[in-house]
């Protein structure tokens, strides 16, 4: 679904992404692992349309969207979240989730005047979507509580639930589970597991955190140093010498997990 091409990122004379390419196959969900400055997040603004590579193109089903803004990524289907959440802080969870669906009648003043019927029935439908996506997150408990209280784990089931509100085709997700709890974090797994099977989304994630990516993740794509260092499934990737070396460390050969993280 998304082939990225010798992409590169400079920023003056440091190379954060320096030759890039692989493929996110549709269906599949990706993790994309590394050590911090590996260049991971900046691959992923160049994909979504926050950074314009400084080379190097990526393909939307064969189709060229290097550089296309976000909004223009969004029309397609391509989302993506982000490490640390971007909620509207003061309004609950199911306004969050009714603000996502774009081009909606009352954002444009004339209807606002002359259209009200209209507003109110598709207001009325996307309320419904998102209480489907309130319930399918387990969310209903805090429907109504304004964003900003919920919990670091709750923000990340609200990120990916604005996924749902529109037609993603395949989404971008920043470190997940960093900051979330063991209970937390295999919800949202459980989600992203369902999201793809059930409805056929296509994932890529960053993630540090072993055992989720070995739970959800084939491939797994390594980055070290602004390049793909290795490619394969979890336990190839577990095993090669070099992504120990360059990320997981000597300790990890055999251990069953990485150490330093919430795994």
């Amino acid at each position: 679904m998304i082939h990225i091409d010798n992409v590169c990122k400079r920023f003056g004379g440091f190379a954060a992404v320096d030759g890039v390419t692989f493929t996110i196959r549709k269906g599949t969900i990706t993790g994309l692992i590394g050590p911090n400055g590996a260049g991971k997040t900046s691959l992923f603004n160049v994909i979504a349309g926050l950074y314009l590579p400084t080379s190097g193109h990526v393909f939307l089903d064969g189709e060229d969207i290097t550089g296309w803004p976000p909004h223009a990524l969004f029309g397609k289907g391509v989302l993506r979240t982000f490490q640390i959440a971007h909620e509207f802080a003061t309004m609950t969870v199911r306004e969050n989730l009714m603000t996502v669906p774009g081009n909606q009648s009352g954002e444009h003043l004339v209807h606002a005047w002359f259209s009200g019927r209209r507003i109110a029935e598709e207001e009325r439908q996307i309320r419904a979507r998102a209480d489907n996506v309130i319930e399918f997150l387990d969310l209903t408990p805090v429907a109504d509580e304004r964003a900003g209280n919920l919990s670091g784990g709750q923000k990340k089931l609200l990120e990916l639930g604005r996924t749902m509100m529109t037609d993603a085709r395949v989404v971008f997700l920043d470190e997940v589970g960093a900051g979330v709890n063991r209970t937390l974090l295999r919800r949202i797994g459980d989600a992203i597991i369902r999201l793809n099977r059930e409805f056929g989304y296509t994932f890529c994630m960053i993630e540090h955190d072993m055992d989720f990516i070995g739970r959800l993740c084939d491939p797994v794509v390594c980055m070290a140093e602004g390049k793909v260092l290795a490619e394969g499934t979890a336990d190839a990737i577990r095993a090669d010498d070099r992504v120990i070396e360059s990320y997981l460390g000597k300790r990890y050969r055999g251990a069953g997990h990485e150490p330093g993280t919430n795994a």
